[in-house]
């Protein structure tokens, strides 16, 4: 297990290290292979948020969470990095020790199977600008658009992030 530490307006401490450390030493047990985590601390204001990323042989489980205390996010992360290992383990068989997680058990829950597409959409892509696309995005009440935007002939995706700014995605084939 490999960590790498980084922070945005906030100072790691040697005692958030060794605890978090300790902490995510348990998730060994989930992993045959060396694997990589990266730990990204930030500071907003008057709460603190903490990424943890693992890169296990090309297996990304991402866990994002924000509170008031850093410490506190240690706590409110590990459960749902678990979670998606567990609820996932069919899919990463080849990636995940399997006398770790019952399998056949997994395969038995209902609520652990696959999502099925339900509905597939399809419509022809317009140009239009960035400003366009916005403004039919909060017409339509979605947190996502997809335009072909007129100022770079690129598919795009605009999509609205946590901290309610806008982001996009600029697809090219």
């Amino acid at each position: 297990m490999k960590i790498k530490y980084v922070s945005k307006n906030y100072n790691i401490s040697d005692k958030f290290k060794e605890i978090l450390e300790k902490k995510l030493e348990k998730l060994e047990r989930y992993f045959d292979k060396d694997y990589e985590i990266k730990a990204s601390c930030t500071s907003h204001g008057n709460y603190d948020k903490l990424e943890i990323t693992i890169n296990a042989d090309g297996l990304f489980i991402r866990s994002e969470v924000a509170s008031e205390n850093m410490y506190n996010n240690i706590d409110l992360a590990l459960p749902k990095i678990e979670k998606q290992i567990v609820k996932n383990a069919s899919k990463f068989k080849t990636k995940i020790k399997k006398d770790v997680v019952d399998f056949e058990f997994l395969t038995e829950m209902p609520d652990l199977t696959t999502p099925k597409i339900a509905r597939v959409k399809r419509f022809e892509l317009e140009p239009m600008t960035e400003y366009d696309a916005e403004a039919q995005m909060e017409a339509l009440g979605h947190n996502f658009f997809v335009f072909l935007n007129a100022n770079t002939g690129l598919v795009s995706v605009l999509y609205k992030r946590n901290d309610n700014n806008l982001g996009m995605i600029e697809i090219t084939y």
